[in-house]
């Protein structure tokens, strides 16, 4: 998600700001804009170039917009549920952007269906739009407030209307936001990647539990739930974010580069090159490179046309993104016992095909090293792992796992090892979520929901 406010260019702004955060999405993108009287919408299905190169943006004024670029985990696919969200009254208009997960959507929905509301997608983000007019209510602090007290999950929230813009996050912290400046402007960002692809500057998080309100009189700040100790997401850390990213504080690169040290203490090799799986493994690899002293080598080379298969919506498409992304560069694998990084594995099926690839390009030995723990739990928090039965590791031994993929050994990082390598000091800021690969979740559908808030 994307958010500016008070600038002239703010809707070729927001494409840019998207542009940097393609990598969190690729079904569809969309951008709603206002110039203080009215809301206007250009959202459609595809990458962030295609759908703004169908937008005539001289006809898309305003100072102040959202945007979001859309990776399903639930609902259907298509342009209903590509957010943002916009909807229109007689007493004005709001749009919605969701980056996360409702996990008492079903039941909220149920209860706004019964109470007679209408819901036209199947996308959670519809629901605090129902929430927040429940009544006749106007959109204000207090009534996104109540409406966000409902909500039980992992939730980054961009709301805009004609005079204001609102950011919340949930009260575990568990997905990312952060607050930017671009002169007199403000601007909201899932990564501070987007603030540097525009020339903004980061100012701070949004806290856990708290809700910003932006609008010309500058920036409020609303506590609506109770904070809880953080606990940001560690896929951010181990897969979705780009390396030049900020994290809670915590350089992207700076982590994973630590990850592949730990890895390599634990979990060591006899093999002649490291090589890391493009690109999210690349900072892993390094890292571990340096602390066993043996060389890394590019020893994969990937396609920069084509998008991220983690994230594509289906089992068939992820394999043929394998297929057409990575290719093996023969003349450095070949002959070698290698050490290959990978930042994660899911199903499995990309690191089957990755070694398989490279043993055809002649490589000796293939060892595995896996710089996160196993992800045997599935993700209630907007990560698409909703099963335990795809889990490879959760139905698996590591031999056996070693085994299907085709390596000659395989290792994962230990949890204290990840914990390590992220969190800086262990305070109520500093924490992650690894419920996907512990079972511990942070956060359940039985949570105790605050009802206070305050302002300041």
């Amino acid at each position: 998600m994307f958010g500016i406010w008070g600038h002239e260019k703010a809707a070729e702004l927001t494409y840019y700001g998207l542009h940097s955060l393609q990598h969190r999405g690729q079904e569809g993108a969309g951008i709603v804009v206002s110039n203080g009287e009215k809301l206007e919408l250009h959202k459609d299905t595809g990458l962030v170039n295609d759908v703004f190169s169908r937008a005539n943006f001289p006809e898309l004024l305003g100072n102040a917009a959202i945007g979001h670029v859309r990776y399903s985990t639930n609902g259907t696919k298509g342009i209903d549920n590509v957010q943002p969200l916009l909807f229109r009254s007689q007493t004005g208009s709001m749009a919605l952007a969701l980056d996360g997960n409702i996990m008492n959507g079903q039941k909220l929905r149920g209860e706004l269906e019964d109470e007679g509301s209408i819901l036209q997608t199947s996308s959670d983000t519809e629901l605090l739009a129902h929430l927040i007019r429940r009544n006749g209510h106007e959109v204000n602090e207090e009534t996104i407030a109540r409406a966000l007290q409902q909500f039980v999950g992992a939730y980054a929230y961009l709301i805009i209307k004609e005079d204001k813009m609102y950011a919340a996050l949930d009260s575990s912290g568990i997905r990312a936001l952060s607050i930017g400046r671009l002169g007199d402007s403000y601007v909201v960002a899932s990564e501070t990647c987007a603030f540097d692809q525009i020339g903004a500057t980061f100012e701070r998080e949004v806290m856990p539990g708290e809700l910003v309100t932006i609008s010309d009189e500058g920036i409020k700040s609303t506590r609506f739930s109770i904070r809880e100790p953080r606990k940001m997401c560690a896929m951010e850390y181990v897969y979705l974010s780009r390396p030049d990213s900020d994290v809670n504080y915590v350089n992207v690169h700076a982590s994973r580069k630590r990850m592949g040290k730990e890895l390599a203490k634990e979990a060591p090799a006899d093999a002649d090159i490291v090589i890391g799986v493009p690109d999210s493994s690349i900072s892993a690899a390094i890292g571990y490179a340096e602390q066993s002293g043996l060389p890394y080598e590019m020893g994969i080379i990937k396609n920069r046309y084509v998008g991220r298969t983690f994230i594509q919506p289906s089992q068939e498409l992820r394999e043929q993104g394998v297929r057409m992304k990575l290719a093996p560069v023969r003349g450095i694998v070949e002959g070698k016992r290698i050490i290959m990084i990978d930042d994660s594995i899911v199903r499995g099926t990309t690191s089957k095909r990755i070694v398989q690839m490279l043993k055809d390009a002649g490589a000796k030995e293939v060892h595995v090293r896996i710089a996160s723990p196993a992800i045997q739990h599935p993700c209630h928090y907007g990560i698409d792992m909703s099963t335990r039965e795809e889990l490879i590791a959760a139905n698996n031994t590591e031999d056996e796992i070693a085994e299907i993929i085709g390596a000659d050994s395989l290792a994962y990082l230990s949890d204290t090892g990840l914990e390590e390598a992220i969190v800086k000091d262990k305070t109520i800021n500093q924490g992650v979520c690894m419920a996907c690969m512990t079972g511990k979740y942070p956060v359940t559908e039985e949570k105790k929901l605050d009802s206070k808030f305050t302002t300041y």
